[in-house]
């Protein structure tokens, strides 16, 4: 095994929301849905309108660069047939702490599992996380911001409908001679 293994047992929950809220928006999510929330793959898949075996690359995927993001020495698979058995690997490592998984996927292997192990602590982490962010000061500035950029942008609109030009005259109608008339 490699030396990272051991590293990614030892991981604390703060690290871990840390990376979590590092990562972009839908590879955090894929994780959140299927190690923190421990939701079945199945449903994830559901979720997402999407196979389990698309769902498999997802998580995969996103566990590498968790991984990556945490500093483990994580490596993507070399060819399609090597993904193919990682992504049907780390799904049945995520189940079972006993399942095999080659050396070049310890490392990933062993983040899900210390993800899914914490799942409830993470989730509760995640929540402190979102509730701190929501009462920030730098939030509450974003929020008055936003309000001012949005009476700003009425107030403008309501100048240029009431400067507007008067509406010119309608033209009267002309009426068309008929040829039997002239």
């Amino acid at each position: 095994m490699t030396a990272s293994v051991p590293d990614a047992a030892r991981l604390s929950p703060e690290a871990l929301v840390a990376a979590l809220r590092e990562l972009a928006p839908r590879t955090s999510a894929v994780l959140v849905r299927r190690l923190v929330e421990r939701r079945p793959l199945a449903e994830c898949a559901a979720w997402y309108g999407i196979s389990s075996d698309a769902f498999s690359v997802l998580l995969l995927r996103s566990a590498e660069a968790m991984a990556r993001q945490l500093g483990l020495s994580a490596r993507s698979p070399e060819s399609q047939e090597e993904a193919t058995a990682w992504e049907r690997m780390l799904a049945m490592a995520v189940e079972k702490d006993t399942a095999p998984v080659p050396v070049a996927l310890a490392p990933v292997a062993w983040l899900c599992r210390r993800m899914h192990e914490l799942g409830p602590e993470l989730e509760a982490a995640l929540a402190r996380a979102a509730e701190a962010d929501a009462n920030s000061p730098q939030r509450a500035r974003e929020d008055w911001l936003r309000k001012l950029a949005v009476a700003a942008l009425l107030a403008l609109t309501a100048w240029l409908y009431w400067s507007r030009p008067p509406e010119p005259e309608p033209r009267p109608e002309r009426r068309m001679r008929s040829p039997e008339r002239r």
